[in-house]
């Protein structure tokens, strides 16, 4: 993340992202695959670390080995081999990027679910302040219900901030720089779709 100043003169947080080039690796077709989509393919990858299957597949549209593979359901017209750069975007326009949040690892449910802890630190309590207090259920059902809030592992889930808005973008070094921040760590891959 960095930030920027707009007309105005407010200091406005964004996030700078690599958005290109890609290449259309396939075309979905109703009468092939039962629906319409179009696949692009971005980053390089070395060829000793793919497989056979997905050299051919880069073969057919004349392409190098790519990284990461995501097809994309209303998408223009494009050919098998067109490169699609970040001019698809224009300033001012507002966009969903979707990533992987960062993982946190096990925690507890103040971390986790926002948990407030139990009543105040008097009157005997003791190392009850951070812990997620009773779960309801005794005799009957016998079981924790599916879905109880408790600790566990927080982060690492798939994430979809909506209508960022798109504040610059460099055409020559395929960069986007857009409003707010977006899930994932620094240099992760995220899907922006329009």
């Amino acid at each position: 993340m960095t930030s920027i100043f707009d007309a105005e003169g407010k200091n406005v947080p964004c996030t700078v992202i690599e958005a290109g080039p890609c290449v259309v690796t396939q075309i979905r077709t109703v009468e092939n695959d039962g629906y319409e989509a179009v696949q692009l393919a971005f980053d390089e990858k070395k060829e000793k670390n793919t497989t056979a299957s997905l050299k051919g597949h880069f073969a057919k549209a004349n392409t190098t080995p790519k990284r990461k593979l995501v097809e994309f359901g209303d998408f223009p017209e494009k050919s098998l081999g067109d490169v699609v750069t970040v001019d698809i975007f224009a300033e001012g326009e507002y966009i969903d990027v979707v990533g992987t949040s960062k993982g946190k690892g096990f925690q507890g449910v103040v971390k986790r679910h926002g948990f407030g802890g139990v009543g105040g630190q008097t009157h005997g309590q003791h190392n009850r302040m951070r812990a997620p207090g009773s779960l309801g259920a005794s005799s009957w059902p016998s079981r924790v219900f599916k879905g109880m809030r408790m600790a566990g592992r927080t982060g690492g889930d798939r994430v979809k901030v909506q209508n960022l808005q798109v504040l610059k973008v460099y055409p020559e070094q395929n960069l986007l720089v857009v409003s707010g921040s977006v899930p994932g760590a620094k240099g992760s891959y995220v899907i922006v779709d329009k």
